[in-house]
């Protein structure tokens, strides 16, 4: 099979965005536009990705990283002048090179591999990806001749009358013969309305030299938007997560309203698992069979075990085993490590702790820097205090202690196996295995002393 290369143009600011967040930077559904666009393409298997870069070239290269090499176009000047920036990299090379958009983030990799099939198959120099627009006003016109044979590409502002009337656009992604392409490209002027070297004209100078010139018309127009302003990004964001969603719930999963669910493309969603309205998983999050989530839930990068319920909370950066009972109003910070069946309340926050099997936080407790061992209580309105203004330590609960109700366990500190802590007690000093402690101030009772307080406020 012949070698395989991609170009990605990602030099554009991007002014229409209006702002200062470089315009393939700007996520859909979490991920920049140009990570997508990446994503998708590799998975073709090229041999080589090139990546154009101009504006915010510095953070498009510390994004996208080792998955590309990177050639910066300093002035903008049109497509083709961005495409011979790569000529350095992959001008002597044989085989077939793609040509993207880093603003087009919904093209799939189906698409990518049947255009490269198309074009390899009828062994074209060059083969345009092309779709039926319903309004094509703004694409660039693909204009065939009686033979229904590609003849050129007429940008808009440079078209007549009869060429506005074609519904056939160029997507502005292409297949070419490596060598082809860049032979070509010295040939590109900017004899334009806009004044630059459009890539499109490579297509009119290959036909001059009898090359031959195809196109593909995927069917799929919703795919080849370009994202050029809020209006498009919120667009493509809408688009590609009814995709993902329809796919998970041919997959097996049940999504009650998929127009009020937001699931990032990374996540891992087993079957059976119910997700309710308002619920947003993002990041490398894996959700595990017959788990339920939602309604009105955040998760992102959390692994969450079978038949576990999480209901209006946040978790992020943590393993929740299976079987677990979270929420309603719990906050699962990162590092925090779930066991089985274990229980997390109302007004709950975890951070950076373990809490072990049927352990549980029923309501209104921070467990912060904690080991919390097996079967453990913990009592309404516990804080481990982890905090001294400088350094932080930890708490050791071992297995089946309880934890009476309003307790603070002054951190670093470890209550024993079966040990009962009282209500009430502030621990200072660690508390042997099956004991009791009991740290509070005595109680004095003052009779007839109310009766005062109530005379005193009369004066």
């Amino acid at each position: 099979m012949a070698k395989r290369y991609a170009i990605i143009l990602a030099a554009g600011q991007g002014t229409r965005m209006k702002s200062k967040l470089y315009k393939v930077l700007h996520p859909v559904l979490g991920k920049p536009m140009v990570q997508h666009v990446l994503d998708q393409v590799k998975a073709v298997n090229l041999d080589e990705v090139v990546t154009v870069v101009g504006h915010g070239a510095d953070l498009v290269k510390e994004h996208l990283g080792k998955e590309s090499q990177f050639v910066l176009q300093a002035e903008q000047l049109g497509t083709g002048h961005a495409v011979i920036q790569a000529e350095q990299l992959l001008k002597d090379k044989e085989g077939t090179t793609i040509v993207v958009c880093g603003d087009t983030p919904l093209i799939t990799d189906q698409t990518y591999l049947d255009l490269f099939e198309h074009h390899e198959k009828n062994k074209s120099k060059a083969t345009i990806l092309t779709a039926k627009a319903p309004d094509p006003t703004g694409y660039g016109r693909v204009i065939r001749n009686e033979n229904n044979e590609v003849e050129r590409i007429v940008e808009h502002k440079d078209a007549n009358e009869n060429e506005l009337r074609v519904a056939e656009i160029n997507t502005g992604t292409y297949c070419f013969d490596n060598k082809a392409l860049f032979e070509a490209l010295q040939e590109v002027s900017n004899d334009n309305a806009q004044g630059e070297y459009y890539l499109t004209d490579i297509i009119e100078i290959l036909k001059n030299k009898s090359a031959k010139v195809g196109a593909y018309v995927t069917p799929k127009f919703e795919e080849t938007l370009g994202v050029n302003d809020r209006v498009a990004l919120a667009q493509a964001e809408k688009t590609m997560k009814r995709r993902i969603n329809e796919d998970h719930m041919r997959n097996g999963v049940t999504i009650i309203d998929p127009d009020h669910t937001y699931i990032h493309p990374d996540v891992v969603i087993e079957q059976d698992v119910v997700i309710h309205p308002g619920s947003v998983i993002t990041g490398k999050s894996i959700i595990k069979t017959d788990a339920e989530i939602g309604p009105n839930t955040e998760i992102a990068n959390c692994e969450v075990g079978e038949a576990t319920v999480i209901k209006q909370s946040v978790a992020t950066d943590s393993k929740i085993g299976d079987r677990v009972k979270i929420g309603p109003f719990a906050h699962i910070r990162p590092e925090a490590n779930i066991g089985n069946e274990a229980k997390i309340g109302n007004f709950v926050e975890i951070k950076k702790s373990t809490l072990g099997d049927k352990s549980k936080v029923s309501h209104l407790s921070y467990i912060g820097d904690a080991q919390v061992g097996s079967n453990v209580n913990v009592g309404c309105g516990t804080i481990t205090v982890n905090y001294d203004g400088k350094n932080k330590y930890l708490t050791t609960i071992e297995d089946d202690a309880f934890i009476g109700c309003n307790s603070n366990l002054i951190a670093p500190v470890t209550i024993g196996k079966g040990s009962y802590v009282a209500a009430g007690s502030t621990i200072t000093k660690n508390v042997p295995g099956e004991s009791l402690s009991i740290a509070r101030a005595k109680q004095t009772n003052k009779e007839g002393y109310a009766a005062r307080i109530k005379n005193r406020k009369k004066d």
